[in-house]
């Protein structure tokens, strides 16, 4: 339940709406860039904040969750054109009512996880989100007016599958062998629960656009660990909803607002996608752009490993240059097919940054009749 922000804000002119132009299939001057997780841990000034507050501190702290959403957009000035909320997928299990912890060195900790279906009586049944979310909203409405204009802001959320997955295991995991069971023995419990998810992700997402985020992303980290027959079951009807409610709500509020999917792992599940109401359809570095090309008319987003920036400057041109070819120059907007790793050299993305936005681009901006 959510009783979203009643009052349209006014924000500073966008100066950079490249990538929102990008989306709706115009022909730009070049191809937009953002990066996912490009406020984090790889970056010093990122951990020189964290010395000092704790992870779920900076997300629920307006004002330190703006400072570091504005970090790299300050640091690669001119190089990115979107900034991305820093948050977590996994507020809205804690808005749920379950206490998560991030752990040094471990990461996401759920000291009580779902084990059987009565502990979905643990949950809260409705969720006022704005109560229990509100700190993102604010945090998005304020770094909204900081960024002035300079480039459009994304929100975000995890897909039900993924977040689902997280309340089992009670953190990561290689196989989801808990998670898995839950969709197993007990089909109807799961689907109950991804339900009761769906519903809280479509008021979180209504409420962060209201808030001011001018682009949404879906998060499913965790798609490509089922087999295509349940992605079906499972992950696909919450994700065709979520784009399906929201985009719907937010027409109706006025607001136009592009909503992309990112699906790790569900090369499969490119058609399908394809199907919904998302915008933008973010793909791994396990999709060849070409092939992906002639499998969906959306816009694409992605998809270099991100382990090219282990590698020198010669390897991420070469790599650069390869990707917006398979991809070409129009309705797709670069980026990686995963998030930085904390142990990137920020140098390095710099680079690559420098090789599409600059150097290789033009070469790549091949446009064709929609």
């Amino acid at each position: 339940m959510s009783q979203q922000p009643k009052k349209v804000k006014v924000f500073p002119t966008l100066k950079n709406d490249l990538i929102l132009r990008t989306i709706k299939g115009q022909k730009t001057e070049r191809v937009p860039v953002w990066i996912m997780r490009q406020a984090g841990r790889y970056l010093p000034e990122f951990r020189e904040t964290r010395a000092v507050s704790d992870f779920f501190t900076v997300c629920r702290t307006p004002e330190l969750a703006c400072k570091v959403t504005l970090q790299p957009i300050d640091r690669y000035d001119g190089l990115l054109d979107a900034s991305i909320i820093f948050s977590d997928i996994l507020v809205v299990p804690q808005a749920m009512g379950l206490e998560v912890q991030m752990i040094k060195g471990q990461g996401p900790h759920f000291p009580e996880p779902l084990v059987q279906p009565s502990d979905l009586e643990r949950l809260i049944k409705k969720v006022n989100v704005d109560e229990s979310l509100g700190y993102v909203y604010e945090a998005i409405t304020l770094t909204r007016h900081r960024l002035e204009g300079r480039v459009p802001l994304f929100g975000f959320a995890g897909a039900p599958w993924t977040l689902m997955a997280y309340m089992i295991e009670g953190g990561g995991s290689k196989t989801l062998s808990k998670a898995k069971r839950w969709l197993f023995k007990y089909p109807e419990a799961s689907k109950q629960l991804l339900q009761q998810t769906t519903d809280v992700v479509v008021d979180f997402l209504i409420g962060q656009a209201r808030a001011g985020a001018q682009l949404l992303q879906v998060f499913d980290s965790w798609a490509g660990e089922l087999s295509q027959d349940d992605f079906n079951e499972f992950s696909l009807p919450y994700l065709e909803q979520i784009a399906k409610k929201v985009k719907k709500q937010l027409s109706g509020l006025g607001l136009d607002v592009p909503i992309c999917v990112f699906a790790r792992g569900a090369w499969y599940a490119l058609e399908h996608l394809s199907k919904t109401e998302y915008d933008v359809i973010s793909l791994d570095w396990t999709v060849q752009p070409a092939d992906a090309r002639k499998r969906t008319n959306k816009t694409l987003q992605g998809n270099a490993d991100p382990s090219i920036l282990y590698g020198d400057k010669e390897l991420i041109d070469r790599k650069v240059e390869k990707m917006l070819k398979g991809f070409g120059g129009q309705k797709y907007i670069a980026n990686l097919g995963h998030g930085m790793y904390p142990d990137h050299d920020p140098e390095h993305l710099r680079l690559y940054l420098e090789a599409i936005v600059f150097k290789l681009t033009v070469e790549a901006c091949v446009y064709k009749d929609a």
